[in-house]
């Protein structure tokens, strides 16, 4: 990757696979920007995970619990400590990677109207064996306390809807485009031109 920015499209990726991708590119320099992190998928059936996940709610200091370890509950957040544990966050280079990093559930402006990309190997139909089980992140944050996800599914449904007019305006427009210039190349003109040779 050697863009300016490069936004990631979470949907249907495994969490870790994507997390390993993204913390060695921006330890190298790149700014990303990942979107519908809600979206992002675990192996493994849903309970197991949510197991899991109690089992991490339950670490806390034991004096104090204020202290940490923090227990966030959006995707979001869940995707950048993952990110957190690959990188050497605590050094000057490995903060400044960290603020090369952006994560959003849905695809907010002005992300909604750039290049989105995925990551092809940690797409979960590439690496997850067929019929085997696994979980959405979404559902998953859900269960242990993001109270958001039905906002999030409501301006996607939106954004969709936008989505969608602009494509059709787009495919007509080219097509007219398309169609113009197949009239102009027929026309007298160019058959004038061809035959002095241009």
């Amino acid at each position: 990757m050697s863009q300016p920015v490069v936004v990631i499209d979470a949907k249907d990726h495994l969490l870790g696979r994507l997390a390993s991708t993204i913390a060695k590119q921006v330890l190298n320099g790149q700014k990303i920007v990942v979107v519908r992190a809600e979206a992002l998928n675990i192996s493994g059936e849903f309970f197991r995970n949510k197991l899991k996940y109690h089992d991490f709610l339950r670490k806390a200091t034991a004096f104090n619990k204020t202290r940490g370890p923090f227990h966030f509950r959006a995707p979001s957040r869940i995707l950048y400590k993952a990110i957190r544990g690959m990188v050497s966050h605590k050094t000057a280079r490995g903060k400044a990677a960290l603020e090369r990093l952006k994560i959003f559930e849905g695809i907010p402006p002005p992300y909604d109207k750039k290049k989105r990309v995925v990551v092809p190997q940690a797409l979960r139909v590439l690496r997850l064996k067929p019929g085997r089980k696994y979980t959405t992140l979404g559902k998953l944050s859900t269960s242990v306390g993001w109270k958001y996800e039905d906002v999030v599914a409501k301006l996607e449904d939106k954004r969709k809807v936008r989505s969608a007019e602009y494509y059709a305006k787009k495919r007509a427009f080219t097509k007219k485009v398309s169609s113009a210039s197949a009239a102009a190349s027929e026309s007298d003109v160019a058959k004038q031109l061809a035959s002095f040779g241009y």
